[in-house]
């Protein structure tokens, strides 16, 4: 049983400005382990601007809490560290190498070892690149993507297998909460089964998951909890349920949708 009892990450009144542009103003959410918060809006809402104030990309206002830890002066690097992850909207990955080996390389905070330690144990090196090749192998096809592709470069793999492949680089070694940027995008019949499999089976694993995403059909069927976000600011929050029935969504955003 995990020792967490409150929100795994919880932002306080988040803000951010671009000039005399207020992109985010006064927002404030948290998920919770085994939990998966949605986050929609019209296009300019500033659902990204927020991921950006969690992970420390831009300049803002507010608090970011992880684990019950203020962690909001944490450059962002370190905050990957403590469990914070994020995917963004674009596919990213090393382009030059291959599935299997982008797997590896973001394995390395698990598996990487100093030039001592390679030059005067050498077969206890190549004993832990063996284990690095199999983790990242069974962790690729844990995410979807089949070991037919593990020697292909990300380019030349199919885009929604591609689309978990970024999923999979962002978590690497594990995560205590992923942000994922409108995983959806792009894709549609089996793929998009296969993110609703890959999304209730991390919130299964206990993982706290937070999804901007256009797709309201899968937002509404896979998430807890809904924030609503219009002109930077936040409209509403509640279950699915109850964002369907709300009239100020329906006016704002969902309506415009139908």
């Amino acid at each position: 049983m995990s020792g967490v009892t409150g929100p795994v990450l919880r932002v306080e009144a988040l803000g951010v400005s671009y000039g005399a542009l207020v992109a985010l103003d006064d927002v404030t959410w948290s998920v919770r382990e085994g939990e998966i918060l949605g986050i929609i809006g019209p296009n300019g809402a500033g659902k990204s601007s927020c991921y950006d104030a969690v992970t420390h990309l831009v300049r803002r206002r507010g608090q970011v809490f992880l684990n019950g830890e203020e962690v909001t002066d944490i450059a962002p690097h370190l905050l990957a560290e403590r469990g914070l992850k994020r995917a963004f909207q674009q596919n990213a990955f090393f382009h030059e190498m291959t599935v299997l080996e982008n797997m590896i390389t973001v394995l390395q905070d698990r598996y990487g070892t100093g030039l001592v330690a390679t030059t005067l144990l050498p077969f206890a090196e190549a004993r832990r690149r063996r284990d690095a090749v199999e983790d990242a192998r069974q962790r690729l096809m844990r995410f979807g993507i089949p070991e037919a592709y593990h020697g292909l470069k990300p380019t030349n793999i199919p885009y929604g297998t591609q689309r978990m492949l970024s999923i999979a680089l962002a978590y690497g070694s594990g995560a205590k909460a992923l942000l994922l940027d409108e995983p959806a995008a792009g894709l549609g019949g089996k793929d998009m089964t296969h993110l609703i499999d890959l999304l209730i089976s991390l919130k299964q694993e206990r993982l706290a998951l937070v999804v901007i995403e256009h797709h309201m059909d899968l937002i509404m069927s896979v998430a807890d909890k809904i924030v609503v976000l219009e002109q930077g600011r936040l409209l509403a929050t509640g279950t699915p349920q109850q964002i369907q029935s709300d009239p100020r969504v329906l006016e704002a955003y969902l309506g415009r949708a139908q």
